[in-house]
Parts: structure tokens; sequence; C-alpha cells
């Protein structure tokens, strides 16, 4: 794979925003549910602006407190008012190019096919040329597919994966990597298509884009690694 886009979620409140935005090609944008507010989209999307970088919606469980990272049981109808709510908020200060759910919303939509089809459903009903953002192979990039919507699969930087392909819980030992083993991470999988597994199988994982989570400490330093790593071996960064 020659070309890869790196995505980044912003706009959550981290200090760093400014600084990560010339190092991404993508920008998932909080839409004032787990994080954000009319303010700080304002200023996100215009950075994003300033420096060319694709602008997404990130929405997520109006769950502040925990970040949008505690899964909440809510009926596919709430999903998709919740969803939809969202990206209409951002869509009204610029043009989207991706929707990208966040955190648990996110994982949860990987393996449910149900909150997958009603966060598809969302999206296409509100703007049918965006892109969806889902973890690679998931329940959401299949949903996104049968209803029409462009997909992108998704792999992480900085986390680690389990045998089947998903993502180690947090929670879970070796669950984030550091700096160098999330560069390493992302070149192998560029070169091979596959990740380690923290059991040390092989996992396949076929992505478009790369995901560095912007409220990280190390996510300015892994940005830079990354794309120095990236054009080094002569792979072209460039937004979905």
């Amino acid at each position: 794979m020659r070309r890869i886009d790196l995505n980044c979620d912003l706009g959550e409140g981290a200090a760093h925003d400014a600084r990560l935005m010339p190092l991404v090609t993508s920008a998932n944008i909080a839409c004032g549910a787990h994080a954000g507010d009319p303010a700080t989209m304002q200023v996100t999307v215009a950075l994003a602006q300033r420096h060319g970088v694709a602008i997404g919606a990130h929405p997520g469980f109006a769950d502040r407190e925990h970040f949008g990272r505690r899964e909440l049981r809510l009926p596919p109808a709430e999903i998709t008012r919740l969803v939809r709510g969202q990206v209409e908020a951002l869509r009204a200060l610029a043009p989207l190019r991706h929707v990208k759910p966040h955190g648990a919303l996110y994982n949860l939509a990987a393996r449910d096919a149900a909150i997958a089809r009603a966060i598809a459903g969302a999206v296409r009903d509100t703007d049918a040329s965006v892109t969806l953002v889902g973890l690679a192979g998931s329940a959401l990039c299949a949903a996104g597919r049968d209803v029409g919507l462009r997909v992108a699969g998704e792999a992480f930087a900085d986390r680690a994966y389990a045998p089947d392909g998903t993502l180690a819980p947090r929670g879970t030992p070796g669950a984030l990597l550091g700096l160098e083993a999330a560069v390493a991470q992302v070149l192998r999988l560029l070169e091979t298509g596959t990740v380690r597994a923290t059991d040390g199988s092989t996992a396949t994982v076929q992505a478009e884009t790369i995901c560095l989570h912007g409220d990280s400490p190390q996510a300015v330093g892994l940005a830079q690694a990354l794309r120095a790593a990236l054009t080094a071996a002569g792979v072209e960064l460039r937004a979905i």
C-alpha cells in the first residue's frame, strides 16, 4: 500500500490541536456530545481549513463524564437521532468529507449490526456524499456499504489488536502502544496487511485510514514519527 490517510480525533479539549492539525490529513471533530461545543467546533473547523485537512464529524454518546467511552444501551432509533443531530451540527459549519463515530459508540457499532445500521442510516439521510469510517472488517463498514455509502476501513496506530482483528479493550495489559511500537505496527500493516495480536498471532487488517488519538499525551510525537516513517517508506499521505 503506497497511499494512506492519517486521521486524528480533534476538538476534544486537548491542548495540542494546533500542533497536530498540520501533521494529519483528516480531522474527526467532536460535535458537542462526548466533547466539544459550538465555539470549539468553529475553532477546529477553521484550523482544519487553514491547513487543508479534510473535515469529518465525530459523533459519540452524550456522556462527558466518561468521555463517551462507556457503552450506553440505547435503542437504534435513539442512536439514529443522536448521530444525525451531531452530524448536522458540524455540517452547518463546513462541508463534511467523512463521519466517524467515537469511543464506545464506535466499538458497539463494530459488532452490533442493529446499531451499525442505525448509524449508517443516519449518516446517509444527513449527507449521502460523505464517507463512513469504521473499524476495518466491522459491522459498521458492512452497514455503510449496504445503504450505499462510501466506506473507509480504519486501523489504529496506538492500539493493540485481539486475534480476531478487533481492538484489545483499553483496560487490558498492552492495549495502548508506545510510540515505537505504534510506528512499527503501522509500517507492518501497510507492508503486509497484518498486525501482531496480543497473543502473538497474526491478524489481517485491510485499512484505508490510520487513526491516532488526539487526546493522548504522545499524540504530537506519534504524528511526527508516523509522518517521518511513512515518508521515508515512500507512502503518500492523502485524505480519504
